[in-house]
């Protein structure tokens, strides 16, 4: 859904709200604090009053949206913005595009990447596995500075299911066991065929799974024996925390990685506006 779609569609404040409450409670509203669903509706102030614990609520508590003042249309048109934007927006120019201050953009950024994780289902088939490094421009001269490997840049460890979902995760440590755990929480063992390049810590993989090599050294491609999809979303998420953020904290590396995890899962799906907006209200505490 673009942003044209989106004034159409959630034309004001009442419009969101309504949309929400049909995604969170179908029509019938439940009160996030007791679960009770008998409540009385305020409608001068947008929100209910619980008949069973005596409180008040709205459709946006235990959300990314709770407790803002932003009219909704604009949280909707920042999902809209961040969805459609394969590279990544930055928070300035998210803060040109819906008249907010670069502050309130980053916030809103921040937590609508709370509403983008990964699905939990494990890859199967054909899973490529690569690791990349995220990090500014290594210091000393150029003939002296490390790339890949062995840089002081921190590591993001990838696995991508052949015409499937791809699954990252920020991984400081790279040694064989911490790898060999990350299979295990992502790829169904019974049912997959793990392909990496030839680099020393994958090599114990063939004792939990069916493994094969590509040596980078000598051909990039044998066959069907290669990482170039995984290579492809490096690509995509280097390009945008490069030219977009410019710079990503530690701290906060894993949310952008599933930002971009998330948009290549979604890549085909026509109803991903939908599926954010769901997971925002659903998923998020």
């Amino acid at each position: 859904m673009n942003i044209i779609q989106v004034y159409k569609s959630f034309p004001d404040q009442a419009s969101c709200i309504s949309h929400l409450e049909l995604v969170r409670w179908k029509g019938k509203p439940v009160c996030p604090y007791c679960k009770s669903t008998k409540s009385t509706p305020v409608p001068k102030e947008a929100r209910y009053h619980c008949n069973t614990c005596n409180t008040s609520f709205s459709v946006t508590v235990g959300t990314i949206f709770h407790n803002t003042k932003l009219d909704l249309q604009k949280w909707f048109l920042a999902v809209s913005l961040i969805l459609n934007a394969k590279k990544g927006i930055s928070a300035r120019q998210l803060a040109r595009d819906i008249d907010v201050n670069k502050n309130t953009a980053w916030s809103m950024g921040m937590r609508i990447r709370k509403a983008m994780l990964d699905s939990g289902d494990l890859l199967r088939g054909v899973v490529e596995m690569d690791e990349t490094y995220v990090g500014g421009k290594p210091r000393g001269h150029k003939k002296d500075r490390k790339r890949g490997r062995g840089t002081s840049k921190v590591p993001v460890v990838g696995m991508v299911e052949r015409g499937g979902n791809v699954k990252a995760q920020v991984s400081p440590k790279l040694h064989s066991k911490r790898l060999m755990t990350l299979v295990r929480r992502s790829v169904d063992l019974k049912d997959a065929t793990m392909v990496t390049d030839e680099w020393m810590s994958y090599k114990p993989f063939a004792k939990m799974i069916p493994h094969e090599v590509i040596n980078h050294s000598r051909a990039y491609v044998r066959g069907d024996i290669h990482t170039n999809t995984i290579e492809c979303f490096w690509s995509l998420l280097k390009r945008g925390i490069v030219g977009q953020y410019h710079k990503v904290s530690l701290q906060h590396l894993q949310q952008y990685v599933n930002e971009f995890a998330f948009r290549f899962n979604n890549r085909e799906n026509p109803e991903i506006f939908e599926l954010t907006i769901a997971r925002a209200v659903k998923g998020v505490n």
